[in-house]
Protein backbone atom coordinates (compact mmCIF):
# COMPACT_ATOMS: atom_id res chain seq x y z
CA UNK A 1 0.00 0.00 0.00
CA UNK A 2 1.42 3.50 -0.86
CA UNK A 3 1.36 6.09 1.32
CA UNK A 4 0.12 9.47 -0.23
CA UNK A 5 2.39 12.71 0.45
CA UNK A 6 0.83 15.74 2.61
CA UNK A 7 1.15 17.13 -0.64
CA UNK A 8 -0.75 14.87 -3.02
CA UNK A 9 -3.85 14.70 0.52
CA UNK A 10 -4.38 18.70 0.43
CA UNK A 11 -4.86 19.08 -3.34
CA UNK A 12 -8.56 20.32 -4.48
CA UNK A 13 -8.12 17.96 -7.12
CA UNK A 14 -7.56 14.62 -4.40
CA UNK A 15 -10.84 15.90 -2.57
CA UNK A 16 -13.07 16.38 -5.60
CA UNK A 17 -14.35 13.20 -5.50
CA UNK A 18 -15.72 13.40 -2.35
CA UNK A 19 -18.04 15.96 -3.53
CA UNK A 20 -20.08 13.95 -5.89
CA UNK A 21 -22.87 14.13 -3.20
CA UNK A 22 -23.93 17.56 -4.46
CA UNK A 23 -25.33 15.80 -7.35
CA UNK A 24 -27.75 14.54 -5.48
CA UNK A 25 -29.50 17.65 -5.17
CA UNK A 26 -29.90 18.51 -8.80
CA UNK A 27 -31.13 15.11 -9.42
CA UNK A 28 -33.86 15.63 -6.90
CA UNK A 29 -34.96 18.80 -8.06
CA UNK A 30 -35.22 17.04 -11.04
CA UNK A 31 -37.12 14.36 -10.44
CA UNK A 32 -39.55 16.65 -8.45
CA UNK A 33 -40.34 19.06 -11.25
CA UNK A 34 -40.20 15.96 -13.89
CA UNK A 35 -42.32 13.15 -11.86
CA UNK A 36 -43.23 9.50 -13.07
CA UNK A 37 -39.18 7.04 -13.65
CA UNK A 38 -36.98 10.54 -12.75
CA UNK A 39 -38.59 9.78 -9.42
CA UNK A 40 -36.27 6.91 -9.85
CA UNK A 41 -33.07 8.82 -9.81
CA UNK A 42 -31.77 9.13 -6.73
CA UNK A 43 -31.68 5.75 -5.25
CA UNK A 44 -30.08 5.13 -9.02
CA UNK A 45 -27.76 7.37 -8.79
CA UNK A 46 -26.66 6.41 -4.42
CA UNK A 47 -27.04 2.56 -5.15
CA UNK A 48 -27.13 2.03 -8.67
CA UNK A 49 -24.27 4.07 -10.12
CA UNK A 50 -21.68 3.81 -7.08
CA UNK A 51 -22.35 -0.40 -7.54
CA UNK A 52 -21.27 0.02 -11.27
CA UNK A 53 -18.10 2.37 -10.35
CA UNK A 54 -17.20 -0.03 -7.57
CA UNK A 55 -17.01 -3.11 -10.26
CA UNK A 56 -15.23 -0.81 -13.12
CA UNK A 57 -12.65 1.09 -10.68
CA UNK A 58 -12.07 -1.36 -7.91
CA UNK A 59 -10.37 -0.23 -4.64
CA UNK A 60 -8.42 2.37 -3.77
CA UNK A 61 -5.70 0.59 -1.30
CA UNK A 62 -3.34 3.32 -1.14
CA UNK A 63 -3.36 5.45 2.60
CA UNK A 64 -2.61 9.31 3.40
CA UNK A 65 -0.51 10.31 5.45
CA UNK A 66 -2.01 10.10 9.22
CA UNK A 67 0.10 12.83 10.45
CA UNK A 68 -1.41 15.64 7.83
CA UNK A 69 -2.79 19.15 9.36
CA UNK A 70 -6.05 20.04 10.42
CA UNK A 71 -5.34 22.92 7.53
CA UNK A 72 -4.86 20.48 4.72
CA UNK A 73 -8.13 18.74 5.19
CA UNK A 74 -9.90 21.94 4.31
CA UNK A 75 -11.77 20.55 1.22
CA UNK A 76 -12.73 18.05 2.83
CA UNK A 77 -13.86 19.39 5.92
CA UNK A 78 -15.54 21.76 3.31
CA UNK A 79 -18.29 19.06 2.13
CA UNK A 80 -19.41 17.92 5.60
CA UNK A 81 -19.73 21.39 7.30
CA UNK A 82 -22.04 23.03 4.24
CA UNK A 83 -24.33 20.06 3.83
CA UNK A 84 -26.41 20.81 6.70
CA UNK A 85 -27.59 24.20 4.91
CA UNK A 86 -28.16 22.12 1.57
CA UNK A 87 -30.09 19.20 2.97
CA UNK A 88 -32.04 21.95 5.31
CA UNK A 89 -33.12 23.47 2.11
CA UNK A 90 -33.64 20.47 -0.24
CA UNK A 91 -35.88 18.97 2.61
CA UNK A 92 -38.00 21.91 3.20
CA UNK A 93 -38.41 23.18 -0.47
CA UNK A 94 -39.13 19.61 -1.21
CA UNK A 95 -41.74 19.77 1.17
CA UNK A 96 -43.42 23.25 0.07
CA UNK A 97 -43.16 22.33 -3.63
CA UNK A 98 -44.84 18.82 -3.43
CA UNK A 99 -47.38 19.62 -0.88
CA UNK A 100 -48.83 21.88 -3.53
CA UNK A 101 -47.50 20.68 -6.52
CA UNK A 102 -51.10 19.31 -8.97
CA UNK A 103 -48.66 17.30 -11.62
CA UNK A 104 -47.46 15.15 -8.60
CA UNK A 105 -49.75 11.90 -7.87
CA UNK A 106 -49.70 10.89 -3.92
CA UNK A 107 -47.34 7.87 -4.81
CA UNK A 108 -45.24 10.21 -6.55
CA UNK A 109 -45.16 12.26 -3.53
CA UNK A 110 -44.07 9.49 -1.22
CA UNK A 111 -41.60 8.26 -4.24
CA UNK A 112 -39.50 11.54 -4.31
CA UNK A 113 -39.15 11.20 -0.26
CA UNK A 114 -38.10 7.79 -0.84
CA UNK A 115 -35.62 9.22 -2.63
CA UNK A 116 -35.02 12.30 -0.32
CA UNK A 117 -34.61 9.70 2.73
CA UNK A 118 -31.79 8.07 0.73
CA UNK A 119 -30.19 11.83 0.52
CA UNK A 120 -30.24 12.57 3.99
CA UNK A 121 -29.65 8.90 5.09
CA UNK A 122 -26.98 7.90 2.70
CA UNK A 123 -25.26 11.34 2.92
CA UNK A 124 -26.63 13.27 5.76
CA UNK A 125 -26.41 10.64 8.76
CA UNK A 126 -23.17 9.85 7.32
CA UNK A 127 -21.94 13.27 7.46
CA UNK A 128 -23.28 13.57 10.59
CA UNK A 129 -20.87 11.04 12.13
CA UNK A 130 -18.16 12.38 10.85
CA UNK A 131 -18.92 15.59 12.39
CA UNK A 132 -20.22 14.30 15.81
CA UNK A 133 -16.88 12.92 16.13
CA UNK A 134 -14.33 16.30 15.94
CA UNK A 135 -13.81 18.40 18.85
CA UNK A 136 -14.80 21.45 17.27
CA UNK A 137 -18.25 23.20 18.59
CA UNK A 138 -19.65 24.09 14.88
CA UNK A 139 -18.80 20.81 13.44
CA UNK A 140 -20.73 18.73 16.67
CA UNK A 141 -23.60 21.22 16.24
CA UNK A 142 -24.14 20.97 12.69
CA UNK A 143 -23.87 17.40 12.94
CA UNK A 144 -26.71 17.72 15.57
CA UNK A 145 -28.91 19.82 13.21
CA UNK A 146 -28.01 16.80 10.99
CA UNK A 147 -29.54 14.15 12.82
CA UNK A 148 -32.48 16.52 14.25
CA UNK A 149 -33.82 16.75 10.31
CA UNK A 150 -33.86 12.78 10.46
CA UNK A 151 -35.39 12.73 14.23
CA UNK A 152 -32.56 10.34 15.27
CA UNK A 153 -31.17 12.83 17.39
CA UNK A 154 -30.19 10.19 19.91
CA UNK A 155 -27.86 8.50 17.70
CA UNK A 156 -25.03 10.37 19.11
CA UNK A 157 -25.22 9.06 22.43
CA UNK A 158 -25.59 5.92 21.22
CA UNK A 159 -22.72 5.93 19.13
CA UNK A 160 -20.18 7.60 21.26
CA UNK A 161 -21.13 6.25 24.78
CA UNK A 162 -22.59 3.28 23.84
CA UNK A 163 -21.34 1.87 20.27
CA UNK A 164 -17.42 2.45 20.57
CA UNK A 165 -17.11 1.34 23.99
CA UNK A 166 -19.00 -1.67 23.34
CA UNK A 167 -18.72 -2.50 19.97
CA UNK A 168 -18.30 -6.04 19.48
CA UNK A 169 -19.84 -7.11 23.24
CA UNK A 170 -22.80 -8.40 24.22
CA UNK A 171 -23.46 -4.58 25.74
CA UNK A 172 -23.82 -3.03 22.08
CA UNK A 173 -26.88 -3.17 20.14
CA UNK A 174 -25.68 -2.21 17.35
CA UNK A 175 -23.67 -4.78 16.49
CA UNK A 176 -25.43 -8.03 14.51
CA UNK A 177 -25.39 -11.27 15.69
CA UNK A 178 -24.41 -14.03 13.72
CA UNK A 179 -27.37 -15.70 11.70
CA UNK A 180 -29.72 -12.49 12.74
CA UNK A 181 -31.18 -11.38 9.75
CA UNK A 182 -31.87 -7.27 9.04
CA UNK A 183 -35.65 -7.79 9.87
CA UNK A 184 -35.34 -9.06 13.33
CA UNK A 185 -32.07 -6.61 13.70
CA UNK A 186 -33.89 -3.89 12.60
CA UNK A 187 -36.77 -3.46 15.03
CA UNK A 188 -34.39 -5.08 17.85
CA UNK A 189 -32.00 -1.86 17.47
CA UNK A 190 -34.41 0.73 17.20
CA UNK A 191 -35.57 -0.23 20.58
CA UNK A 192 -32.48 -0.73 22.68
CA UNK A 193 -30.64 2.01 20.77
CA UNK A 194 -32.90 4.77 22.49
CA UNK A 195 -32.56 2.85 25.76
CA UNK A 196 -29.34 2.21 25.66
CA UNK A 197 -28.21 5.84 24.90
CA UNK A 198 -30.76 7.47 27.98
CA UNK A 199 -29.41 5.14 30.27
CA UNK A 200 -25.55 6.23 28.90
CA UNK A 201 -26.43 9.88 29.89
CA UNK A 202 -28.14 9.19 32.55
CA UNK A 203 -24.82 7.31 34.01
CA UNK A 204 -22.89 10.50 32.71
CA UNK A 205 -24.90 13.04 34.72
CA UNK A 206 -24.50 10.45 37.60
CA UNK A 207 -21.08 10.60 37.70
CA UNK A 208 -21.31 14.45 37.74
CA UNK A 209 -23.49 13.86 40.90
CA UNK A 210 -26.45 15.32 38.49
CA UNK A 211 -30.03 14.31 38.22
CA UNK A 212 -31.66 12.99 34.74
CA UNK A 213 -33.30 16.06 35.04
CA UNK A 214 -30.47 18.70 35.03
CA UNK A 215 -30.66 20.95 31.61
CA UNK A 216 -27.13 19.34 30.68
CA UNK A 217 -28.49 16.38 29.65
CA UNK A 218 -28.80 16.24 25.88
CA UNK A 219 -31.54 14.68 25.49
CA UNK A 220 -33.75 18.24 25.86
CA UNK A 221 -31.26 19.61 23.26
CA UNK A 222 -32.73 16.91 20.84
CA UNK A 223 -36.09 17.50 21.88
CA UNK A 224 -36.03 20.93 20.76
CA UNK A 225 -34.45 20.10 17.41
CA UNK A 226 -36.61 17.26 16.41
CA UNK A 227 -40.03 19.62 17.21
CA UNK A 228 -38.37 22.07 15.96
CA UNK A 229 -38.10 19.95 12.73
CA UNK A 230 -41.89 18.75 12.98
CA UNK A 231 -43.43 22.55 13.15
CA UNK A 232 -40.81 23.57 10.62
CA UNK A 233 -42.27 20.91 8.11
CA UNK A 234 -46.15 21.75 9.75
CA UNK A 235 -45.60 25.07 8.35
CA UNK A 236 -44.08 24.14 5.19
CA UNK A 237 -46.78 21.90 4.40
CA UNK A 238 -49.25 21.17 6.63
CA UNK A 239 -49.95 17.53 7.89
CA UNK A 240 -49.35 16.36 4.30
CA UNK A 241 -45.79 17.80 4.91
CA UNK A 242 -45.02 16.41 8.49
CA UNK A 243 -46.18 12.82 6.75
CA UNK A 244 -43.62 13.44 4.19
CA UNK A 245 -40.69 14.87 6.73
CA UNK A 246 -41.47 11.49 9.13
CA UNK A 247 -41.56 9.25 5.84
CA UNK A 248 -38.19 10.88 4.56
CA UNK A 249 -37.04 10.26 7.99
CA UNK A 250 -37.93 6.73 8.22
CA UNK A 251 -36.16 5.65 5.05
CA UNK A 252 -32.89 7.76 6.33
CA UNK A 253 -33.09 5.44 9.46
CA UNK A 254 -33.58 2.65 7.39
CA UNK A 255 -30.55 3.42 5.63
CA UNK A 256 -28.45 4.01 8.29
CA UNK A 257 -29.46 0.92 10.47
CA UNK A 258 -28.56 -1.34 7.34
CA UNK A 259 -24.92 0.24 7.42
CA UNK A 260 -24.81 -0.84 11.11
CA UNK A 261 -26.08 -4.24 10.23
CA UNK A 262 -23.32 -5.15 7.82
CA UNK A 263 -20.19 -3.02 9.11
CA UNK A 264 -19.77 -5.65 12.34
CA UNK A 265 -22.12 -8.65 11.45
CA UNK A 266 -20.92 -11.83 13.05
CA UNK A 267 -17.79 -9.99 14.54
CA UNK A 268 -17.35 -10.58 18.35
CA UNK A 269 -13.97 -9.03 20.80
CA UNK A 270 -12.91 -12.58 23.06
CA UNK A 271 -14.21 -12.69 26.40
CA UNK A 272 -11.30 -12.20 28.67
CA UNK A 273 -12.85 -13.77 31.69
CA UNK A 274 -14.95 -11.51 34.66
CA UNK A 275 -16.79 -8.93 32.04
CA UNK A 276 -13.87 -8.26 30.60
CA UNK A 277 -12.98 -7.94 26.96
CA UNK A 278 -10.17 -7.27 24.40
CA UNK A 279 -9.70 -4.24 22.99
CA UNK A 280 -11.09 -2.98 20.22
CA UNK A 281 -8.80 -3.98 17.36
CA UNK A 282 -9.18 -3.06 13.11
CA UNK A 283 -10.04 -7.05 13.04
CA UNK A 284 -13.21 -6.18 15.10
CA UNK A 285 -15.04 -4.04 12.09
CA UNK A 286 -15.40 -5.25 8.04
CA UNK A 287 -13.34 -3.10 5.68
CA UNK A 288 -14.23 -2.43 2.39
CA UNK A 289 -11.60 -0.55 -0.08
CA UNK A 290 -13.87 -0.15 -2.89
CA UNK A 291 -13.11 3.37 -4.53
CA UNK A 292 -16.44 4.67 -6.06
CA UNK A 293 -18.23 4.03 -2.63
CA UNK A 294 -15.95 5.40 -0.67
CA UNK A 295 -16.41 8.79 -2.44
CA UNK A 296 -20.19 8.57 -1.60
CA UNK A 297 -19.45 7.85 2.38
CA UNK A 298 -16.69 9.76 2.86
CA UNK A 299 -14.36 6.59 3.58
CA UNK A 300 -16.95 5.06 5.96
CA UNK A 301 -16.27 1.88 4.73
CA UNK A 302 -13.00 1.89 6.29
CA UNK A 303 -14.21 1.09 9.10
CA UNK A 304 -11.80 -0.73 10.64
CA UNK A 305 -9.69 2.24 11.39
CA UNK A 306 -12.32 4.19 12.05
CA UNK A 307 -12.70 1.81 15.24
CA UNK A 308 -9.08 1.75 16.09
CA UNK A 309 -8.62 5.50 15.42
CA UNK A 310 -12.19 7.16 15.91
CA UNK A 311 -11.19 10.57 15.87
CA UNK A 312 -9.36 10.57 12.81
CA UNK A 313 -11.00 12.65 9.99
CA UNK A 314 -12.23 10.21 7.15
CA UNK A 315 -9.44 11.58 4.51
CA UNK A 316 -6.98 10.52 6.66
CA UNK A 317 -7.94 6.83 7.76
CA UNK A 318 -6.34 3.98 6.51
CA UNK A 319 -6.90 0.60 4.88
CA UNK A 320 -6.07 -2.62 5.77
CA UNK A 321 -4.96 -5.43 4.51
CA UNK A 322 -6.68 -8.69 4.75
CA UNK A 323 -4.36 -10.07 6.83
CA UNK A 324 -4.98 -7.22 9.44
CA UNK A 325 -8.79 -6.74 8.98
CA UNK A 326 -11.68 -9.17 7.43
CA UNK A 327 -12.75 -7.55 4.07
CA UNK A 328 -16.53 -7.14 2.58
CA UNK A 329 -16.72 -8.80 -1.18
CA UNK A 330 -18.82 -5.93 -2.15
CA UNK A 331 -18.74 -2.12 -1.49
CA UNK A 332 -22.02 -0.80 1.12
CA UNK A 333 -24.32 -0.03 -1.38
CA UNK A 334 -24.08 -4.00 -2.66
CA UNK A 335 -24.02 -4.94 0.08
CA UNK A 336 -26.58 -3.38 2.25
CA UNK A 337 -29.06 -4.56 -1.05
CA UNK A 338 -28.11 -7.89 0.27
CA UNK A 339 -28.29 -7.10 3.19
CA UNK A 340 -32.51 -6.83 2.57
CA UNK A 341 -32.46 -10.73 1.70
CA UNK A 342 -31.24 -12.92 4.93
CA UNK A 343 -30.83 -16.08 2.91
CA UNK A 344 -28.72 -14.33 0.33
CA UNK A 345 -26.76 -12.10 3.11
CA UNK A 346 -25.85 -15.26 5.11
CA UNK A 347 -24.97 -16.78 1.98
CA UNK A 348 -22.08 -14.04 1.66
CA UNK A 349 -21.27 -13.57 4.75
CA UNK A 350 -21.45 -16.72 7.25
CA UNK A 351 -18.68 -18.42 5.58
CA UNK A 352 -16.64 -15.57 6.14
CA UNK A 353 -17.63 -15.32 9.66
CA UNK A 354 -16.28 -18.96 10.48
CA UNK A 355 -13.02 -17.81 8.21
CA UNK A 356 -12.27 -14.94 10.51
CA UNK A 357 -12.92 -16.67 14.01
CA UNK A 358 -10.87 -19.77 12.57
CA UNK A 359 -8.58 -17.01 11.58
CA UNK A 360 -7.80 -15.05 14.71
CA UNK A 361 -9.60 -17.14 17.56
CA UNK A 362 -8.37 -20.89 17.15
CA UNK A 363 -8.57 -21.27 20.74
CA UNK A 364 -12.19 -20.66 21.12
CA UNK A 365 -14.15 -23.91 21.04
CA UNK A 366 -17.96 -22.97 21.80
CA UNK A 367 -18.85 -19.97 19.80
CA UNK A 368 -22.45 -20.01 20.98
CA UNK A 369 -22.49 -17.75 23.69
CA UNK A 370 -21.23 -15.18 20.81
CA UNK A 371 -23.58 -15.83 18.66
CA UNK A 372 -26.39 -15.21 21.19
CA UNK A 373 -24.81 -12.44 22.78
CA UNK A 374 -25.34 -14.44 25.76
CA UNK A 375 -21.83 -13.72 27.17
CA UNK A 376 -21.22 -11.94 30.08
CA UNK A 377 -22.07 -7.94 29.81
CA UNK A 378 -18.99 -5.82 29.92
CA UNK A 379 -17.64 -4.20 33.23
Amino acid sequence: MAVLPTTEVSKFSAAVPFWLSLLMVPLAIVGATQGGWWLALLPLYGWGMFSVLDAILGLNLDNADPDADQDDLLWYRMITMMWFPLQFLLIFGMIAFATRAEHLSGGEKIALFFGIGVVSGTIGINYSHELMHQKNKLERWLGDLLLASVLYSHFRSEHLLVHHRYVATPKDPVTARYNEGFHRFFPRVLRQSILSSWKAEKAMLARRDLPVSDTSNPFYRYAALQGGMLLLALLAGGWAGVGLFVFQAFVAIWQLELVNYIEHYGLTRKHLGDGKYEHVQPRHSWNAAHKASNWLLINLQRHSDHHYKPDRRFPLLQNYTEDEAPQLPFGYPVMTMAAMVPPIYRRIMNPRVRKWRAMYYPEITDWAPYKTATNPMPR
